[in-house]
């Protein structure tokens, strides 16, 4: 009982929030278990410190946003300087040099993100390249005392394989681990092996550098296998014992040199766009339709990570990973969006859009596309507002003229709530493939529409020979939960359901 609580409090908060509430923990354990002197940190010097970090953070990154006009992201801030509070030592006020330390790691964090930046996306992890900085220029390293303190290791651990599910980030996360532990048991001498896994598991910063650093999700690569490739390679760059030309690397060093292969194998930068109209999709739903002042190279089905300027950001933040709409064919960008009376800042924020307003979108990623394989045949099953990366497929496949062996289930509460009607009818007539609309409210039901779910029976009915077929799955997240399971009772394997995610979209 209590782990379904968990898992729905974590599926309704943004990742960005979930990594927030995670560090915000630590640092309040590690004050509280301060106070009661089973944690070696001062707790007065620890709370001094944050307000310290978090103040200079906040000034510096709103003196660079409006110096290079661009929307300040308050998430981020508190993000990276809670971080800073956990890795660098505490100081007193009286310590007028701790203080400064302080203050030149929070601007250089921030100022990070505007002067080492590429089409307005950063390089480099803000808070490593900081303490990198400080360690090199002023002879002020990281201690990492975070990683040090065995009282806090339980919240460390449960929180950062929390923060992991989230993300679905364990490829990255194991990967780096078994690198990391591989070099240090290579380097070691066989009476030594566990002595020195002793050390590095418990001694180092091991889990909180792979479950906050190596995550964070601006520096790492979105596909799978660039994921573990960096993983390995910072997990094999920042073991203890492995050393470059005699030259031994930091932990913050290994993640800045695991930071330029993102920036070489992923996609650059962000991209800002102009609302140019508002088109009505279906009930409650709205296609907001963007111009870019460059061509936004993608495939049919991935996503984007949209920043909006919301002035009072609720507990989601003013970020969203959201599908694109539109297909690569298109020289517009669409996001589609559903709203309701409970709906979200951001989401009111984007209500309140005009014609000429911008957004930024940004971390282009997503395997949810077309297989490579023309001949495979397919099953796309969207509920509600999920169709949006059908739209943008079926779009492509029109606009290409290519025909596939396809099969779209498509369920809303209402006929009212189906969106892309138009996109679905045109590929019915000009690529022979078939949409069967499922609708819950019998009284909304149109000829030739189904009443209920999508469910095994409609499945075998609809879809010949569906153990050869490959499903996409989009919607609601307990919606693809109970479509994928009901697959695999159908006898459909793993490899041939694919459902689509976004990391930290609540």
């Amino acid at each position: 009982m209590m782990m379904s609580y968990i898992d729905a409090f974590i599926d309704r908060i943004t990742m960005y929030r979930l990594v927030l509430y995670y560090l915000v923990a630590t640092l309040g354990a590690a004050f509280v278990l301060g106070l009661f002197h089973v944690s070696r940190v001062d707790p007065t010097a620890l709370a001094f410190s944050t307000i310290v970090i978090l103040g200079a953070c906040w000034v510096a990154n709103e003196l660079f946003a409006r110096v290079f006009r661009v929307v300040p992201n308050i998430e981020s801030v508190y993000i990276t300087g809670l971080i800073l509070a956990l890795i660098v030592d505490p100081v007193t006020a009286s310590d007028m040099r701790g203080v400064g330390v302080l203050v030149f790691i929070s601007t250089w964090a921030m100022g990070s993100k505007f002067l080492l930046a590429i089409n307005r996306k950063h390089l480099f992890n803000p808070a490593a390249f900081a303490v990198a900085l400080s360690a090199l220029a002023i002879d002020a390293p990281a201690t990492w005392w975070v990683a040090g303190d065995q009282a806090l290791m339980p919240v460390v651990i449960v929180g950062g394989l929390l923060l992991t599910r989230k993300l679905r980030r364990f490829d990255l996360v194991l990967s780096f681990m078994a690198a990391n532990l591989a070099v240090v048991v290579l380097t070691s001498a066989p009476a030594d092996y566990l002595q020195s896994l002793q050390i590095t598991l418990q001694h180092s910063p091991f889990f909180f550098f792979a479950f906050v650093m190596l995550t964070e999700p601006l520096t790492a690569p979105q596909s799978r296998v660039w994921r573990m490739v960096y993983g390995a390679m910072v997990g094999i760059l920042s073991a203890p014992s492995f050393a470059i030309a005699g030259y031994y690397l930091t932990p913050e060093l290994a993640l800045l040199a695991g930071n330029l292969l993102t920036f070489a194998v992923g996609p650059r930068g962000r991209v800002p766009m102009t609302l140019d109209r508002i088109e009505k999709a279906a009930s409650s739903a709205y296609d907001f339709v963007f111009r870019t002042d460059r061509q936004l190279a993608f495939a049919a089905g991935q996503y984007l990570e949209w920043t909006l300027d919301v002035a009072r950001p609720d507990n989601r933040g003013n970020r969203r990973y959201l599908t694109i709409a539109s297909a690569p064919t298109e020289n517009e960008v669409r996001l589609g969006v559903k709203f309701n009376p409970a709906g979200s800042a951001f989401k009111r924020g984007l209500a309140a859009m005009k014609p000429g307003d911008t957004i930024v979108g940004a971390q282009l990623a997503g395997s949810f596309v077309l297989p490579a394989n023309r001949d495979e045949k397919l099953v796309f099953i969207a509920g509600g507002i999920g169709i949006t990366p059908f739209r943008s497929m079926l779009r492509y496949l029109i606009d290409k003229g290519e025909r596939r062996d396809i099969v779209v289930l498509y369920g809303n509460a209402r006929a009212e709530d189906i969106a892309y009607a138009d996109v679905l009818e045109e590929a019915r007539d000009e690529l022979a493939i078939d949409t069967i609309y499922v609708v819950q409210d019998a009284a909304t039901a149109r000829p030739g529409m189904e009443v209920g779910l999508i469910n095994a029976a409609l499945i075998q009915r609809e879809v010949p020979y569906f153990r050869e077929r490959t499903f996409y799955i989009s919607g609601p997240q307990p919606m693809v939960a109970a479509m994928r399971k009901t697959l695999r009772h159908m006898g459909v394997r793993p490899t041939r359901i694919k459902t689509d995610f976004f990391p930290g979209l609540a």
